[in-house]
């Protein structure tokens, strides 16, 4: 949002400096992005005097000047066709930068004649696009700054401009009155009152208009009045500086007139050419889908269903809020003109910029909420400008629908300023502040503006009350405690776990990543997800459509970006959210690690291996363990089908609560997902794991013994599809009391035990708790153990 400190002072009395108002409009929270002054860029232009003007012997365009300057007379060479004796001028001494043809003069030949500076026209200073030939100044001193002259004469062209960042919510301050209003609510000045008169009717409409019932939530009014009579032509000097200082083109009064409401009051207009309407009605409907228009920017758009449409009899003429058709603009020969001001839905205008891809100003104001209670005053503003400049004589105004009703009121509650943003501020000051910004208070009831369509509860009356009395007074107080003792723990049982489960995967050697939560259909089909249930209306690329069924999706693809970049060997994980379906409840915690490659570099003694699936069996029971899970724990297949068959197993505290799985990914992901296994990875859900029996938050007493351990070997003959977990667990169930540990250590297969068997080794460790094992004992519970051994497989104890 730009506009010039001039402009900002047709709505603002005040006596403040330019960088006071700028530092407060930051400080109200219309950030300033930069301030343009253009004294700044012509200080080093002055007037001269041309006191002789002769033409240049080799060039019939040029004249050799002689030019009265501070400095004494010097030589100018010119070719522009007003320079003549006797006219004043500005003058680029060497050495002035001139931003119009962005050069440094320098003292330079021409055809052989030396030239000590240049003479300047309007263009090759940025004043205006004229260039026909160089100023001639109506007065003016040799070597007065010409700054000061144009501060004197025309203070439009030396007007700073300042650009203010304007964030979605404050619709209002895409208006000069709207920063105005805001800035006389601080104290920097009074708000200017804007009286008109309204343009007496001098003859009935000819135009009707009609809004379809099924629009009428899309466009709930419109405004019109013909005026007939009008001279078109270039605006007066000073609406032309205007918009140009904001960065506008003048092109016609018409026109300009538009764009100048849109800035000035946020009240974007639309002009037509009446004698270009076929027939004498409008009809605001909604596109049937295929209809076309080619608008003012001279683009041929083709409409969808639903998007609203101005219509004469013949055809669409404009898309309402966004742009106007190019065959009913105004031109210079227009004389008679249909002045239009409306209200269009903010949403419904923001899906048809967006679909069509123009972005206008109009578009811009109209899908952040402008003022809909303002639409006819705006349009009897438009008028009047018109008729005072263009001259002409106005219909009655004709009215189709009626202004929506945006009255609501919220309890102003003085006390929660300080409860919400921590500041003391008097409650009659917090009523001042709100009325200053135009709400209407009744009581403590605050009843917001109509250009206001952001506020919409009472914590917004304490942020507005906030805004206006300086966040930057706003000072840190410790809260007193109220409670003796240490305070109680406000993290729950879900986010103490995702800390611990990130230092743990991290202190095992992953590296954490953050990908994003949306992956492309075809990587989230391959892990069961891709449906419309998780695809976005909105998606911000092709790419990013669907939410991730797996943390192991984003992994995979940022394993393969890695691959591709020279990094072979990778240890990756994340936590963070998954999504099953599109409702809440669908939503769930995970933890997923990947290692890819090998193990470690290249070594000679041998040391690296490729990664499997016990790496990561071993990290996901790190982890599990680190979050509390039971040590017991069934390991089953069955999980789903991007795991590999037979290389994976589910972690399960029974056969429906699963608390992970690890394993190998299958052999087809990878070669969709372009990732060069092997790849082992492990999927954890961290909320799986049962909660605590004790609620308490002290650590319990340790326990220590001082008895020494004793570690027994066995060996089985088995069959060779019995699972080793299966031969551990009946192990360890021999003596639950005394065995402390059950480890594999030994598989061998064939020799002399013939086909279809294995030999597996185990080693069982043995804790006293109250007395030294004597070696009966001992040997009772290992005869416990072959016999819950042999019972549970099948197999013998090996000799």
């Amino acid at each position: 949002m730009k506009f010039t400190l001039s402009w900002l002072k047709d709505h603002l009395e005040t006596e403040a400096s330019l960088d006071d108002i700028l530092e407060t409009l930051t400080d109200l929270g219309l950030e300033v992005e930069g301030v343009e002054n253009p004294a700044g860029r012509l200080s080093d232009f002055t007037i001269g005097k041309v006191v002789k003007a002769e033409k240049h012997p080799d060039a019939d365009k040029l004249k050799v000047c002689q030019v009265l300057t501070d400095e004494g007379e010097t030589q100018i060479i010119c070719g522009a066709p007003n320079a003549r004796e006797g006219i004043t001028v500005v003058v680029a001494k060497p050495g002035t930068y001139v931003p119009g043809i962005d050069t440094t003069i320098g003292v330079g030949k021409i055809r052989g004649i030396e030239s000590y500076g240049m003479m300047c026209s309007e263009r090759e200073m940025e004043l205006s696009d004229e260039h026909d030939g160089i100023i001639e100044l109506p007065s003016g001193e040799v070597g007065e700054r010409f700054t000061d002259w144009l501060a004197a004469n025309q203070p439009s062209k030396v007007d700073p401009v300042i650009e203010i960042a304007i964030t979605p919510n404050r619709a209002d301050a895409l208006g000069v009155r709207g920063v105005a209003r805001d800035l006389a609510a601080r104290g920097l000045g009074t708000l200017k009152p804007i009286p008109f008169d309204m343009v007496p009717a001098a003859f009935p409409n000819p135009v009707t208009v009609t809004i379809d019932g099924d629009t009428l939530g899309q466009a709930p009014v419109f405004y019109g009045r013909y005026i007939r009579g009008v001279t078109n032509g270039p605006s007066p000097e000073w609406l032309q500086d205007r918009l140009r200082a904001i960065g506008l083109r003048p092109i016609s009064f018409l026109v300009d007139v538009t764009n100048f409401f849109t800035y000035d009051l946020n009240r974007p207009l639309h002009v037509f050419d009446a004698d270009q309407l076929r027939g004498s009605s409008l009809r605001i409907h909604r596109a049937e889908g295929g209809e076309t228009l080619t608008a003012l920017d001279h683009k041929d758009y083709t409409f969808e269903p639903g998007m609203t449409l101005i219509s004469d009899t013949e055809g669409v003429e404009s898309m309402a809020g966004v742009m106007g058709g190019a065959r009913t603009g105004c031109q210079p020969e227009t004389v008679n003109v249909f002045v239009e001001a409306a209200y269009f839905d903010p949403v419904r205008t923001a899906y048809t910029g967006r679909a069509l891809k123009i972005n206008s100003d109009a578009r811009y104001r109209f899908e952040r909420g402008i003022d809909p209670a303002f639409t006819p005053e705006g349009m009897e503003r438009a008028v009047r400008m018109i008729v005072d400049i263009a001259g002409g004589e106005a219909s009655e105004v004709v009215v189709a629908g009626e202004v929506p009703d945006t009255t609501r009121g919220y309890r102003l509650d003085t006390a929660r300023v300080e409860s919400l943003v921590g500041m003391e501020i008097p409650a009659e000051q917090q009523r001042a502040s709100l009325e200053a910004l135009g709400f209407r208070m009744e009581g403590d009831m605050a009843y917001a503006p109509t250009w206001r369509p952001d506020v919409l509860g009472e914590a917004d009356l304490v942020e507005e009350v906030a805004r206006i009395a300086s966040l930057t007074r706003l000072k840190g107080k410790p809260l007193p405690r109220t409670e003796p003792g240490v305070p109680k723990p406000i993290l729950t049982t879900s986010q103490k776990r995702q800390q611990i489960v990130r230092r743990t995967v991290a202190a095992l050697g992953y590296n954490e990543c953050v990908t994003y939560s949306f992956i492309d259909s075809r990587s989230a089909a391959l892990f069961g997800g891709g449906t419309d249930d998780t695809r976005l209306e909105n998606p911000i690329s092709s790419e990013m459509s669907h939410m991730r069924p797996t943390l192991l999706a984003g992994l995979l693809q940022a394993a393969a970006r890695n691959q591709a970049r020279g990094a072979t060997d990778l240890a990756l994980f994340e936590v963070g959210a998954t999504f099953a379906g599109g409702e809440p409840e669908d939503m769930g915690l995970q933890v997923s690690g990947l290692l890819v490659g090998r193990t470690g570099p290249k070594d000679v003694h041998g040391a690296s291996r490729a990664v499997d699936l016990y790496d990561v069996k071993a990290d996901a029971e790190a982890a599990l363990a680190a979050i509390g899970a039971p040590a017991k724990v069934q390991i089953l297949r069955g999980a789903d089908d991007w795991w590999h068959p037979g290389r994976h197993g589910k972690i399960c505290l029974g056969p429906k609560k699963v608390l992970g799985i690890f394993g190998e990914v299958h052999p087809k992901v990878l070669k969709a997902l372009d990732v060069k296994g092997p790849a082992v990875a492990f999927t954890l859900w961290p909320d799986e794991v049962p909660e605590p029996r004790k609620t308490g938050h002290a650590r319990g007493a340790l326990t220590a013994v001082d008895l020494q351990a004793v570690e027994r070997d066995f060996a089985f003959v088995v069959d060779a599809d019995v699972e080793s977990l299966t031969l551990v667990n009946a192990a360890a169930g021999a003596d639950k009391a005394l065995i402390d540990e059950v480890r594999v250590f030994d598989e061998f297969v064939g020799g002399s035990l013939g086909d279809g068997k294995k030999s597996l080794a185990i080693t069982v460790r043995l804790q006293p708790t109250e007395s030294t094992l004597t070696e009966a004992e001992i040997e009772a519970v290992g005869w416990k153990v072959v016999e819950k051994v042999t019972k549970a497989t099948g197999g013998t104890l090996r000799g």
